[in-house]
């Protein structure tokens, strides 16, 4: 048997903290509170809406697993980490379930009804982006691709169109880039040379060949720039420069709205300050 999680004696004081804190805990955990660390980390948004139920039901658990994980966090219960969220998070969100719900009652599968709920699911996504995403991190990361030789980038499966975007736009902008795509089951890594940079693409359930590929990277000293979603994240468990992105799925489909807009603003950045090098 393992040693019991570690549990905190104060709460955190911030969304960045409480993420932190996720991350920290999550390295060991029974199974039941590992799903309560998984389900939070991915649906951050949730927290401020949902009551415990919702979320125990969500992330498969009982509610006392729930509130027992929420004490191991250093709260006092579940009121308390909902308070954190729903006095940082906008208080003008709107109720998204009791939204979708109203739009099923009136027919969802009808085209229109289907679109409206993609619209508002990516909405929402942009939102949480600003909350996501550390501008710190995202400076450091522009800064490391803007000095880059070449740009890797790879990202497979539902991150692929992120990647050929990437691709695309540095290419555009002459900037030198290579796509790993894996075609033929090719092993590019040690095309990553010394002054070159990684920008690697995954979200759950995490890519073996992008994580694979970053891990090479940091294990040689290359610099690692992810995109992926939360704090349970392989990536973030490498040297790299983690830009998180939370995206609000309709179903069990998920769009890649925050992600792209993400993609064109990193791209953009980069272009804009290797120009001003020059």
């Amino acid at each position: 048997m393992g040693h019991p999680p570690v549990k905190y004696s104060t709460p955190p004081k911030t969304i960045e903290s409480f993420h932190q804190r996720l991350q920290a805990a999550s390295n060991n955990l029974p199974k039941r509170l590992h799903q309560c660390a998984s389900y939070l980390a991915s649906n951050p948004d949730s927290i401020a809406l949902a009551t415990v139920a919702e979320l125990a039901d969500a992330a498969g658990v009982q509610p006392s697993a729930m509130i027992r994980f929420c004490k191991i966090l250093g709260f006092s219960g579940f009121t308390e980490m909902q308070k954190l969220f729903r006095s940082t998070y906008p208080q003008n969100w709107p109720d998204y379930g009791s939204r979708l719900a109203n739009l099923r009652e009136r027919g969802a599968e009808s085209p229109s009804a289907l679109l409206a709920e993609f619209i508002d699911a990516g909405r929402m996504s942009l939102e949480n982006l600003t909350n996501t995403v550390d501008s710190r991190v995202l400076d450091e990361a522009v800064k490391a691709l803007s000095g880059a030789d070449t740009i890797h980038v790879i990202g497979l499966r539902r991150a692929y169109a992120v990647a050929t975007y990437l691709a695309y736009a540095f290419d555009k902008m002459e900037i030198p880039a290579m796509l790993h795509d894996s075609v033929g089951r090719l092993d590019h890594r040690h095309a990553v040379r010394p002054g070159d940079v990684l920008i690697a693409i995954t979200f759950a359930p995490y890519t073996e060949d992008t994580v694979a590929l970053a891990r090479h990277c940091a294990e040689a000293g290359r610099p690692v720039v992810a995109i992926t979603d939360t704090v349970m994240s392989p990536l973030h468990q490498l040297d790299a420069m983690c830009l998180s992105v939370s995206e609000v799925d309709f179903g069990a489909f998920r769009a890649l709205s925050a992600t792209l807009s993400l993609a064109i603003a990193l791209a953009v950045a980069v272009g804009a300050e290797r120009d001003r090098k020059t």
